[in-house]
């Protein structure tokens, strides 16, 4: 293997990204229990107010299910009275097929 094969397979760029994030990481992990503490009030607020969107979402769909069932009780009701007064009575599947046999 030669030289200018580890350039163009990218082997240097692996070892500086593969450098610099251990030594990033050995920075980073020490101070990880301090930024989680002081994250701590911010994340609890923004779970609060999810939690409250989250309620208030469930009650507007509650209400916007119950009219939706309101309307289509009330649609069926006009297509049952549209249908009871004005169409004739129309034969049942046996009825029908009883008078197609006897012809």
């Amino acid at each position: 293997m030669k030289i200018d094969d580890l350039y163009k397979n990218g082997v240097p760029l692996g070892i500086a990204i593969g450098v610099g994030a251990t030594i990033l990481a050995k920075a980073v992990i020490p101070l990880l229990p301090d930024l989680v503490r002081a994250a701590r009030p911010g994340a609890r607020e923004a779970l609060k107010s999810g939690i409250l969107l989250m309620e208030q979402g469930r009650e507007i769909l509650a209400e916007i299910s119950e009219e939706v069932e309101d309307i289509l009780a009330e649609a069926r009701s006009d297509l049952q009275q549209k249908y009871d007064v004005s169409q004739p009575e129309t034969p049942e599947p046996s009825e029908a097929a009883s008078d197609q046999g006897e012809s």
